[in-house]
């Protein structure tokens, strides 16, 4: 019975492991694309320039 149990969790995280991997896939360009929207709104605030405020 002890058996069984493990090989059933072993197919369960197979499983789901798969599961992750065909999602990544399924995703694939609109996970880029937020990474590149996430990584260009990141260098706008570290790329402020201390005059900004001043200008006319």
């Amino acid at each position: 019975m002890k058996v069984a149990r493990l090989v059933l969790k072993i197919v369960a995280l197979s499983l789901s492991v798969a599961a992750l991997t065909c999602a990544v896939v399924a995703y694939w360009n609109e996970l880029v694309e937020l990474f590149d929207y996430t990584k260009s709104k990141i260098q706008r605030r570290t790329c402020v320039s201390e005059y900004d405020d001043y200008e006319e």
